[in-house]
Order: structure tokens, then sequence, then C-alpha cells
């Protein structure tokens, strides 16, 4: 398969698309007058919301094809026989499980998978700490991740107070929360009953709760464990199915000590040593150890990419990478391109003179062989011991965008887009490891950290790859900053980004590949800040670092306007007021993020815009701040989403200016490779193929036929209409959301525009669950058609649909 899915704007016949079943409804009028100019509508309202969560960037857009790149990752010390596990810290002693818990820590059985049957287990919290733990049911396509699987999660909460139910398909759907009453430092019994659609779930031998639902998709899996952010002892794990009645046993096997990304590898009767170093790195904290001891054959690690889901290689393309290596050793390093299992060899390279200092070695692989689920292999054949760190491959040519290093097929068809506004933020800022000074620069010698989506995050790609992708794709681009950054250092920052080359920053960049200063126009400061809570102290603590940094980067460049990532609270005017007090005159913007799940979201946008605008204009009538939606999130990314994003979209076009963009988040995806709830990508990818979600068409549509002024209309409450038009007034556009459960039948009579030459007509519609597949790349796409001209037009929106009508001259 190619690894560039190219995706066109379809031309086609409405009603090739996705058929389902349409009631017919009573006629609505939609009234223009195209010479009334209500607003004008910014020119970069069509944003997105890049950020490194759920590996967008790291394992992603960012070209590095090694994940796992300065072995910062753990090793998976003792591995349980009969379980598979997925994140966090466990042990087994005496019977009972002994579990760290992450977000989303889970341990899976492997032998059985039920249909119907029961589980239960016993738990008990430290008293410490965390949110939930309990069974997991029915689990498949399971893997690291906090959401990757599917299947059902029945939860007790750390304080005894509530069995929370919901429902995985690599996210989280909330199915009920329970209210009970227990001890949770003392051993509870949980217990789910399963007889194909019905669930009951038990607490302590009481009955809580029946589930009864016919979902194909979670009709048969495995059971296991789950721990959120919890400290939780199990014991009496056990199963009942088809003549199956035992409690489970954690029998253990040690493994090898290779960090968590890696394989071990070892052939023949070779004799191998592995240490997961954690004094001798040439980057951050760890290194890997890999020696062989006598015998013949093989002595190595290898490495399949994010998650192990495998590199992708097509026969005739180049990678070129580095690898850094010291030791005791006088042989040959050998580092290669392979199958999954080893067996097949697609490129190889020799590698020598390894001395005791770190010392870097380039290296070329080209592939003589086509596989999708490849791996990079590094292996000794002689005697000795060799340290590994910092191992970097990437492709090259025409598999890099604008000799940049971005994954080419990800870059490409993400630009295709057609956006006008990119931001990079959000949660990922919020970690203390996210600071500008460690971005830039030399990449192999960037620190990684513990990211807040990734332990083991990289700074490889940084602000300055997130602006060189921007200036390459012609997007005007944001970004946020940490709110703990030093005066200093954003002062630094922004002399190294839009100072001239004979500045010291200045000089720096350009020493770093980029001469000509970056020109940034747009910095927030923070992300969702005060999220935890209405705390007021909280708050005036962040007006003290959004002035901090607001000082430091005007002085610098008074042209950059900077945004406030303070969490907005509508039901909290009085500490929102004293947030704009203290950053009036300076903020440009203040930072919303509204949610578009739901069909009435756009609505709900509206009348906080609304009330957002009214409280600035209250609070100083002459105030020039206004609003920057930089994430408009869900969990989705069906047809339902299409329907918010379009109708808060509206909501935006009717506000004017007030509004800079609403981006769109997230950006990218890959496939079914999440780490928690956040399942709302644009564009999803896989090692060897990439294709779009309706979303990603929806916002194509809109950018395309963008026009600057909004102008007057009516309609009914069965469809959300804008209608805009250009200076000239050459064509009229309208936007029409049909959020319907049925086709809705409008009159359409537009004013001061004349007879049209033609109407052109483009629709995305689809059933609410719809989404494109691998299999199904192309399943809901935009369908196009030229309707002859007609001063009254009578129209049926489709049930569940987004369309443009463009009126033409």
């Amino acid at each position: 398969m190619n690894r560039l899915l190219l995706i066109p704007f379809l031309t086609a016949a409405l009603g090739n698309g996705t058929v389902f079943s349409q009631a017919q409804t009573a006629n609505v009028r939609i009234d223009v007058d195209a010479s009334r100019i209500e607003n004008r509508i910014p020119d970069y309202l069509y944003g997105a919301c890049m950020e490194d969560v759920n590996h967008e960037v790291y394992g992603g857009i960012y070209n590095q094809r090694i994940f796992g790149e300065s072995f910062e990752e753990p090793t998976p010390g003792m591995i349980f026989d009969d379980f598979s596990i997925y994140e966090g810290g466990w042990s087994a002693s005496q019977g009972e499980l002994d579990v760290k818990g992450t977000g989303g820590s889970k341990f899976v059985y492997n032998p059985v998978e039920m249909r119907n049957g029961s589980v239960e287990v016993e738990i008990k919290f430290d008293g410490k700490s965390g949110d939930n733990a309990g069974l997991i049911t029915r689990v498949s396509k399971e893997a690291k991740g906090a959401d990757t699987f599917n299947g059902y999660e029945i939860s007790l909460a750390s304080n005894g107070r509530k069995v929370a139910v919901g429902r995985h398909e690599h996210n989280f759907g909330h199915i009920r929360d329970i209210k009970v009453d227990c001890h949770p430092t003392e051993w509870n019994r949980l217990k789910v009953v399963m007889n194909d659609g019905r669930m009951e779930v038990f607490l302590n031998d009481k009955s809580i709760f029946v589930h009864n639902e016919d979902y194909p998709n979670l009709a048969k899996g495995k059971v296991g464990l789950r721990s959120w952010n919890s400290n939780v002892k199990f014991r009496n794990f056990r199963i009942k199915t088809e003549g199956i009645d035992e409690e489970l046993q954690y029998r253990t096997t040690s493994q090898p000590e290779v960090s968590l990304h890696w394989i071990p590898v070892q052939t023949g009767d070779a004799k191998a040593v592995f240490i997961h170093d954690k004094k001798n790195a040439y980057n951050t904290n760890c290194s890997q150890v890999i020696a062989k001891k006598g015998g013949t054959g093989r002595v190595g690690i290898a490495n399949m990419g994010l998650n192990k889901w495998g590199i992708a290689v097509k026969e005739g393309q180049k990678f070129q990478g580095r690898i850094y290596m010291k030791g005791s050793y006088r042989g040959i390093v050998k580092v290669a391109l392979q199958s999954a299992d080893g067996t097949r060899e697609y490129a190889m390279q020799e590698l020598q003179d390894v001395t005791g200092k770190w010392k870097k070695f380039p290296f070329e692989l080209t592939s003589d062989a086509t596989d999708d689920k490849a791996r990079f292999t590094v292996y000794l054949e002689d005697n000795g011991k060799v340290w590994i760190d910092q191992v970097v491959m990437m492709g090259t040519g025409d598999d890099l965008y604008h000799n940049l290093p971005f994954r080419n097929d990800i870059a490409e068809v993400f630009a295709n887009q057609e956006l006008t506004f990119l931001r990079y933020g959000g949660g990922m800022i919020n970690a203390k490891g996210y600071k500008f000074k460690n971005m830039i620069g030399d990449r192999d010698k960037r620190p990684q950290y513990k990211g807040t989506f990734y332990d083991y995050s990289t700074h490889g790609f940084g602000i300055e790859e997130f602006l060189q992708y921007c200036e390459a794709a012609g997007i005007e681009p944001c970004f946020a900053v940490n709110v703990d950054e030093t005066a200093q250092d954003m002062a630094d920052m922004i002399e190294y980004l839009n100072g001239s080359e004979t500045s010291v920053w200045g000089k720096k960049r350009a020493e770093n590949g980029h001469p000509r200063p970056y020109n940034v126009k747009y910095i927030e400061v923070g992300n969702e800040e005060v999220i935890w809570g209405d705390i007021r102290e909280d708050y005036e603590k962040y007006t003290r670092d959004f002035n901090r940094i607001y000082d430091a980067i005007t002085a610098k460049d008074p042209n950059v306007k900077v945004i406030c990532g303070a969490q907005w609270r509508h039901d909290s005017p009085a500490n929102m007021k004293m947030v704009f007090d203290a950053i009036n005159g300076k903020a440009a913007y203040w930072d919303y993020h509204p949610w578009a799940d739901v069909l009435t979201n756009g609505k709900e946008t509206e009348q906080r815009l609304k009330e957002m605008k009214n409280f600035f204009m209250q609070w100083d009538p002459n105030t020039e701040m206004k609003c920057a939606i930089f994430e408009e999130n869900g969990r989705i990314h069906n047809m339902q989403r299409v329907l918010g994003h379009v109708t808060v979209q509206n909501a935006v076009r009717r506000m004017g200016d007030f509004v800079l963009t609403s981006c769109a988040a997230n950006a990218l995806q890959p496939y079914e490779q999440n780490d928690n709830g956040w399942d709302q990508g644009q564009v999803f990818f896989t090692p060897s193929m990439v294709w779009a979600m309706p979303p990603y068409y929806a916002q194509k549509m809109a950018s395309r036929h963008h026009k600057p002024y909004r102008v007057f209309n009516t309609a009914g409450e069965e469809l959300d209409v804008t209608a805009t038009t250009d200076e000239k007034r050459e064509e009229v556009v309208l936007h029409v959301a049909n959020t319907q459960n049925s086709v809705v039948t409008a009159d359409i009579n537009i004013k001061e525009f004349g007879k049209p030459s033609q109407i052109k007509v483009i629709t995305l519609a689809g059933r609410l669950e719809d989404v494109n597949t691998p299999e199904q790349p192309e399943r809901i796409v935009p369908q196009e058609k030229t309707l002859f001209a007609t001063d009254n037009l009578k129209y049926d929106f489709p049930a569940y649909s987004y369309t443009i009508l463009v009126y033409q001259k």
C-alpha cells in the first residue's frame, strides 16, 4: 500500500455516499440579503490544535521512526506468564497483586475469551492517593495507553463512594455512576455477571446495577484489571465460564533488562547480557548495554516504532540515522532493517571503531523489500560489551516534508486541509520539563522529559520545528509556553525567534540553520491554567506569571500579541474580572475551550461567547481584548463531531472579529494507539497509511469557500445557517448545518444578488456514528454537484449534514 494516501476533494452526484432512512419534514424558509453586511469574518477562522497527546508528534508527524530513542523507559522486569501488562508497576506476592497505578494501567488475562459468565476480584486501596480501580471485561484490541482497548470497565472509586461503569472503544464512554458506601482500605469484592447483552454488577455480594445493551463490538473478549492513578491491591481474581471455574494464578518469568520499547535479540547459543544503565548516558539519564559473552549467534536489541506497531519500509526506500555508542568492543556492530521476527534482513550496515568514549555513528539503510511491520536492529556477532544511546532513524528525500524532519505523508495530507491557523499547545505545555531552551540546538542532545501525556517525551520536535512546519505549509502559527518560564528565558526566546541575525540569540538561530527570523505574531501564556478549581489565589498567581512573561516578550518585540491561557469560567465573574483587570491592555485575546461533541454545542458556544464579550464591555467599554478558541474539544471524530464543529463555526462567524480563530483539536491521531480519551483526531495514520476523518473534510470545505463578510439571513430553527460574501459580491456562500434526523426542505431566497449563473453544492452527510477507516478511508467525503440557475431555490438538506451552497454570478 502506498505510504501516501492521496485525499481528493471528490466531485460526484449527491446521493452516491452513505444511504440511510430519512423522513421528510415541513418546509422552512431561508432569506438572505446580500447587500446587508453584518460583520467581518476572521481569515484565521479555520484552525486546528496540535499537541503531543496520543503520540500525534513523537510517533507521528515527527519523522523519527525509533520510539524509545534515548532508553529512558524502564525495563519490563518480571512478566506474568498468562497476563499482559499495559503500563503501571504490577507485582505479585502470596496470592496478592499489587499495582502502582498510572493513568489507565491494565492487567489482561490472555488464555480465555468470555462472552457469558462471571468475573470477580477483591480490591483494597492504600488510602493515600488515587482515582479508581476495578475490572475490565470483554477486552479486545488492547495496547499501551490509558483507553487503548475495547471492552467494559467496572471500577470502584478510591473513596468508596461510587462504582463507575463505562464502555471503551479506544476511548471512554460513560454508562453510569452507582452510589455505594464501603471502606476502600478494606477488602471489597467487585463482581460482574455477563449474559449476552445483560451485565449485572455486584459489590460485596449485593447487586447494584443491571445494564442491558446489544453491542456487537463488545460481545466477547478477555478479562482484566485496571487502575486509574491508584495504588491498590487485588486478590481472589476468579472467572467462571463454559466449564471453567477457577482463581487465576500470578505466575511470573524474569525478563532481560532491556528498555521497554526495545526487544532483546539473542540467536543460536549466544550468551547475552543486557543492562539498563542509569548512570552512563549520552543523553538524559539512561543508556542500554548489550554484551555477548560467548557462543555463536547474535546479541542485540530491536525497535519497532511507536508501541511496537512496526516500521513501514518500501523496496528502495532509504533511511538515514545515527546511533551513539561506547564500550570495550573491538568487533563490528551491525545495524539493520529486518522483518518483525528477524528472519529476513532488508538492509544492513557495519559500524566499527567503538571506543571508551561516546561517539556518533551515522548510518544509511536502503530496504530491498516492502514490509509494513519491519524493525530496526542493532547487534553484535563478536564477544564484547557496548553501551548504546540516542538512536535516530528518519526517512529521506520524498519521505521528508520540504526536507524537514516530518513524515511527508502525514504533513502533506494535513497541509491539504487548507487551514489558516495552527496552535501548538494544550496540556503538554503544562509539564515542568517543557521549556523552550531545551528544544533548540542539536536534537541528539535535547533532554527527554516527563510529559503530561507520556512520561518519556522527546524535545526532538519542539516549538522551532512547529514553526518550520507552519512556514512550509503556509499556515499562521501560534504556540503556548509554560507559565514557569523565567523572564530572561522568554526574552531570549523571542530574540531567538524574531530577532535579527546580528543579535545574540538571533545568531544562534542562524547557526541552527534558520537565518531569517520567524516573525512570530501570537504566543499564549499557559494552557487552561487553574482548570483544577475556581481558586482565586491560583488565578492571582497566573496573572503574575502572565505579566512577567508578557513584559519580557514585548520588551523584545512589541508587535507580538500575547494570549491569556487562564481557564475561562462564565459562572465565576468575580475571579474572571480580577484576571481581566490584571491583564487588560496587555492580553490581546483570552483563550476559550468549548466542546463540540453534541449537536447543541454551537448554540451553547454562541451564548458563552456573547457572555464573554458582554463581560469585557462591562468591565472596560474601551477594552481591545477579544477571544481566541484555541481548542474546540471533544472525544469523537465522526459525523456527530462534524455537526458540532460546523455549528460552533457558524457561531464564530456571527461573532465577527471578536473571535480570532476556532482551532479544532486534535490535529492528528495514530490509529488505535490512544493513551487517553481524546479520540478526536482529524488526520489518522498508521506506519504506512494516512487518511482523513469527516471533521477534516468539514474544515476543508469551509476554508476553501471562505468569504470575508457575513450578510444578513434568517432561517428556521431546523437549520443552522450563515451567509457570506466577498468585497465585490461576486459570490454568496451559505453554510448550512442540518442537525435533524430527517431531511429538511428549504425555500431559499437571495436578495440583492441578481440571478446566479450557477449554484455549486457541496455536501457532507452520514449517520452520526460514521467514520472513515483503513478499510474504507473515503466512506464519508464531500459530494459535489452543480444546479441550474434560479432566483428562488427549493432544496432538500439531508439528515445530519453540512452543506455549502455557492451562488455564482
